[in-house]
């Protein structure tokens, strides 16, 4: 049994490891604003290495609060800019930042074809060598709570779709777009025994502390009380406090040989075989 799972997971290793990928292009989807705060070291080492790094949320985010008071336009403005003071953070400018506008927990609700259609269309407009996505599973279907379930599924039937051109005909008749394959995968969000890739962020680890800390809406006691965009807004020592735990969370959780890492499942080759151990 070793010797016939040992070359699949060989195989399944990035040819050039993640830390030395120079001139490519990289598009994150995920659902909601700080879905990629998991992946945020790796995110900036990408960036700084010579790669340009886009980032798709498909909903504002705009439901996520225990705050009595707050509402969903509200709650949307304020979730944006937390997640462009975040990607300012990795060095990602606010023009690689794309929100496809759909209300948060209603994502799997939506008309799918339109939300495919959608990122179809940033796949070829972008032209992506590597998508990050939740992963959808490994030979089996993983669970995920809402909106995270349906845009692990999502991205990679998208990616599907971008690569054959009498699907979507008019991006490609009427807007000059060209048929695109996404050709290698970096989920997130696996199981830890479908990992298979570390990356180290040492050198980013700071950056990745720095980013999730705009999260305050999400992470602290704003989540039921938003009284302002800053840590120094949080009562007492709560923002002292907070940065502690981002610090444990980045140096600690995750920790290999105790440097801080971040982990995927890596995959290379046709989106149709993403999810299917017989790759």
């Amino acid at each position: 049994m070793a010797c016939m799972i040992m070359p699949v997971m060989l195989m399944a290793q990035p040819e050039t490891p993640i830390e030395e990928w120079t001139g490519r292009t990289i598009l994150f989807i995920g659902a909601h604003p700080d879905d990629d705060g998991g992946s945020h070291g790796t995110m900036a080492m990408l960036q700084a290495n010579g790669n340009e790094v886009y980032v798709m949320l498909l909903t504002t985010g705009n439901v996520g609060t225990g705050d009595p008071t707050m509402t969903r336009d509200r709650l949307s403005k304020i979730r944006r800019q937390e997640e462009v003071d975040a990607l300012k953070e990795l060095g990602i400018p606010e023009e690689n930042y794309i929100n496809l506008g759909y209300t948060d927990g209603m994502v799997e609700f939506a008309d799918k074809e339109e939300v495919v259609k959608q990122i179809v269309w940033w796949i070829r407009k972008l032209k992506p060598t590597t998508m990050m996505a939740f992963d959808p599973g490994y030979g089996y279907q993983q669970w995920h709570k809402a909106d995270h379930r349906a845009a692990a599924y999502l991205a990679v039937d998208a990616a599907r779709a971008a690569e054959w051109r009498l699907i979507f005909p008019s991006q490609i008749i009427n807007e000059g777009l060209e048929r695109h394959s996404v050709t290698d995968y970096l989920f997130y969000s696996t199981t830890a025994n479908a990992s298979n890739t570390t990356v180290d962020i040492s050198e980013y680890a700071e950056n990745k502390v720095r980013s999730l800390s705009k999260y305050i809406s999400q992470f602290t006691s704003a989540f039921n009380n938003y009284v302002g965009p800053n840590l120094s807004d949080l009562p007492g020592n709560e923002g002292e406090e907070f940065m502690k735990r981002m610090r444990t969370r980045v140096f600690e959780r995750g920790a290999v040989d105790g440097k801080p890492t971040e982990r995927f499942r890596y995959y290379k080759g046709a989106p149709d075989g993403a999810g299917s151990r017989r790759n």
